[in-house]
């Protein structure tokens, strides 16, 4: 089956930077991925291409095998929503809500007027508000509300609820879990608000410094990266031989963020040795692979002296 997205040695160089460096990515059909990473990492740059907004300086970019620059019949088939998504006003001053569906509705084939009516309700929009005249976070919404209800086969989003408060937000989540269930599509979720939400996700991938550093499935980070803190001792004598990101020490006692999933042997083990085991949320796994602490790297570290 030919994937939803297919990224074989992506470079965007600019004049003064490189945003993206040999980028490999394979992304399937019908998954919600989180894409992950510091500011400045080069996923916007990579949502834009995908988008065909952009160019790339090298490599090879598809989409449902084909690419997207210029291409209308992949262009009808993908949305991308950004934290700084622009409306134009067509040379109308007052160019509302409704007028921004409405030229929506005419560039997705799958478009949905009766979900886009749901959503304004749901984020409180009116439909009669000009766009110049919303918030930061009411512009969020209806670039939220246009990216669901496009119902496109491949939906990007990058940071699209900036200005948005913690219900506003758990409304996004919910309507894009329900709409994910009820018309599978393959979304690429950009964000910083990580842990938040990690739930969503059914793979992972960080771009760090425009290189791709971590690309898995989510299930599989799940308790992969463990803090593992206690008396100096105890703590080399447990971690003696397995990977560790990283180690701290202060007197008498010791932090190491070990690699590796742990067993109820090693819980039980822990408990003797008076250790205190805290596995990585997604958050600080990619702080740690973004290569935001010393020591960290990739998940099969290094090995404990």
């Amino acid at each position: 089956m030919t994937p939803a997205i297919s990224v074989t040695g992506l470079t965007r160089r600019y004049p003064d930077q490189v945003a993206l460096d040999d980028v490999h990515l394979t992304i399937g059909t019908e998954t919600i991925t989180g894409l992950l990473g510091r500011n400045g990492a080069g996923k916007t740059t990579l949502l834009r291409i995908l988008a065909g907004q952009e160019f790339p300086s090298s490599g090879s970019v598809r989409v449902f095998g084909s690419s997207p620059a210029e291409n209308e019949n992949v262009l009808r088939r993908l949305v991308l929503v950004r934290e700084d998504q622009a409306y134009p006003e067509f040379g109308y001053p007052d160019f509302k809500v409704c007028h921004a569906l409405r030229a929506a509705s005419f560039c997705y084939p799958r478009w949905d007027a009766g979900l886009a009516s749901s959503l304004l309700e749901d984020f409180g929009l009116l439909p009669g508000k000009a766009i110049k005249s919303l918030s930061r976070g009411r512009r969020s919404a209806l670039g939220i509300t246009i990216g669901l209800a496009a119902r496109a086969e491949v939906t990007l989003f990058d940071e699209p609820y900036a200005g948005l408060d913690a219900v506003a937000r758990q409304i996004f989540y919910d309507r894009l879990l329900a709409e994910y269930a009820d018309f599978p599509r393959t979304v690429l979720l950009s964000t910083h608000l990580i842990d938040e939400a990690a739930a969503l996700f059914e793979n992972v991938v960080v771009i760090d410094r425009g290189r791709v550093v971590l690309d898995t499935a989510a299930d599989g980070l799940r308790g992969m990266v463990t803090t593992v803190s206690g008396p100096v001792l105890a703590v080399d004598s447990f971690t003696e031989g397995r990977p560790v990101w990283e180690r701290r020490g202060l007197g008498s006692q010791a932090s190491v963020v070990m690699v590796g999933q742990v067993s109820g042997e090693d819980r039980e083990r822990a408990r003797s040795l008076s250790l205190d085991l805290t596995p990585l949320s997604l958050q600080q796994l990619v702080v740690h692979a973004s290569g935001g602490s010393a020591g960290a790297g990739s998940l099969t570290g290094r090995t404990s002296a």
